[in-house]
């Protein structure tokens, strides 16, 4: 079962999903939660089975699709992907769990196992087509989610959403087409495999060219500024899981396929644009920050929150060393795991008052102690406190980039502090002083549902805020073999400099495209 394992996680929740149809309505829900735990199991044993000594593929499979065109079905996992997906399937289980009555819930449980499947599949693929395949798949459960349960803005938000992310994806698939026609023209064959790909050497003016390519799909899914204006309203329109799986798994994509593409197949023109992409990473930190700090909204403090934290990740990510790039996929797990829990203790909030406005709140902590204690953990965890889990990725990400910049690295560290600042003036205006309107006088405190998804979560967030370990030891032998890649494969003595070579005198199996044009 282990040799198909990863393809028993991509489709046992599509299938499970098409029989979903067949459930009765008084039992939909019971079916989904055991559909998800059990896809969740399997996530579990697939980390059990991993070897976290070994830094390649694991776990491969490959059946061929279309020959003559070296398309195949290609999947493996490595320490980069291994505990995204777990997350996807982690987060599918909460998410069906903490659903709450709504219409049509046969339809949400069946969309939510359909979105896993093209979570799973983004990270697990390793044909460029299969991935470019379940990366627009996914758009479709999402935008039926937000156009079928969000808010009186939903059709715009969801409409823009859908046009955002395909506009970019078109690009993305230009330049994989002429990625597959670089490697026919070097080897007289086609392939859209990745790790084909990755012993492709092209040269500079082509590596600008294709990055700029990948970097506008990338960007727009992350979202990069200024391509982040479709997540506020996603956000805000969508109804509560759809926040929640937009923000702790969609979101990863664009940051997960910039270290699986850009970084290994462009490493001289990761090097060339690495320091205008940190600028930019830097004003999305400091420019949202200061967008959240002026909401009234609390799920608009979390969405502008998120955007912020993400651009933490890219500054990890464009280190281009270890500490960095291991630290910016660590710090996607963790701020899965912190964003994904505050949209969902909105949503407690928003299920008892249906508002979202913080002005209609205050002294929540005196009439929700239990609520306030959680809340207060994941905004300490959310500005990076030591011994919470956002602390280790943000840490590390400012360190591997410290190697390249003093100066950028220590204006990202001063723009984390203004996340402080807007996230303790929104937890002071719900939770402090006394209790002024009556409505929230008698507001029950979380209940037991709302605490199976709450206290997991919390769990995490302290665990691997004081042991990480059994998280970033996969992720770094992983990193590790994708830093020593790219410095082997870099042309320019600039890229040379900026890439450690980790193991002294190795040179990789490649193939030469120079003459490709």
């Amino acid at each position: 079962m282990l040799d198909h394992i990863l393809s028993i996680l991509i489709f046992f929740p599509a299938l499970a999903a098409m029989f979903g149809f067949m459930i009765q309505k008084d039992s939909i829900r019971a079916y989904g939660v055991a559909v998800a735990t059990i896809e969740f199991v399997l996530s579990l044993w697939l980390w059990f089975a991993f070897d976290s000594n070994v830094s390649g593929m694991q776990f491969m499979e490959q059946l061929p699709l279309i020959p003559a065109f070296g398309i195949n079905y290609i999947l493996g996992v490595d320490g980069i992907s291994l505990f995204i997906i777990i997350l996807s399937a982690f987060f599918t289980m909460i998410g069906i769990a903490s659903l709450t009555d709504t219409k049509n819930v046969k339809n949400m449980i069946v969309t939510l196992l359909f979105l896993q499947m093209t979570m799973v599949g983004v990270f697990a693929a390793l044909d460029a087509i299969v991935f470019y395949i379940f990366w627009e798949l996914s758009l479709v459960p999402m935008l039926y989610i937000i156009g079928a349960w969000g808010g009186p803005l939903r059709v715009y938000a969801s409409v823009k959403f859908f046009l955002y992310t395909f506009a970019g994806s078109l690009v993305m698939l230009v330049g994989m087409l002429f990625m597959a026609y670089f490697y026919y023209q070097a080897t007289g064959m086609w392939s859209f495999a990745i790790l084909d790909w990755y012993r492709l050497i092209l040269p500079e003016t082509f590596q600008l060219w294709l990055f700029a390519a990948f970097f506008i799909g990338f960007a727009i899914k992350v979202p990069m500024f200024p391509f982040h204006t479709w997540l506020p309203y996603a956000h805000g329109q969508a109804p509560t899981i759809g926040s929640v799986i937009l923000a702790a798994i969609l979101l990863k994509m664009g940051t997960y396929a910039f270290i699986r593409f850009s970084l290994p197949m462009f490493p001289d023109a990761s090097v060339f644009f690495m320091f205008p992409i940190a600028i930019i990473a830097i004003i999305m930190i400091i420019y949202t920050a200061m967008v959240a700090y002026a909401q009234e909204d609390v799920k608009q403090v979390v969405a502008y929150s998120s955007v912020s934290h993400m651009g933490v990740i890219i500054i990890g990510t464009f280190a281009l060393n270890v500490e960095g790039i291991s630290g910016s996929i660590f710090l996607m797990i963790a701020h899965g795991v912190v964003s994904g829990a505050l949209f969902l203790l909105v949503g407690v909030i928003y299920d008892r008052r249906h508002t979202k406005m913080m002005s209609e709140f205050g002294g929540l902590a005196h009439v929700m102690p239990r609520y306030a204690t959680i809340f207060g953990l994941m905004l300490m965890a959310s500005v990076g406190m030591p011994l919470t889990i956002n602390f280790v990725g943000e840490f590390l990400s400012l360190l591997g980039f410290y190697q390249q910049s003093h100066i950028l690295t220590l204006l990202a560290g001063i723009a984390i502090v203004v996340g402080a600042i807007y996230m303790l003036a929104a937890y002071k205006k719900m939770f402090f002083g006394e209790v002024t309107n009556e409505k929230n006088s008698n507001l029950p405190d979380v209940n037991k549902r709302e605490l199976l998804a709450l206290i997991p979560l919390s769990i995490i967030t302290i665990w691997l805020g004081v042991y990480p370990k059994p998280v970033l030891e996969p992720i770094n032998n992983s990193v590790e073999s994708i830093v020593q890649l790219m410095h082997d494969k870099s042309i320019t003595q600039e890229a040379k400099s900026r890439i450690p070579n980790l193991v002294k005198g190795v040179e990789i199996s490649r193939t030469t495209a120079g003459e490709a044009h």
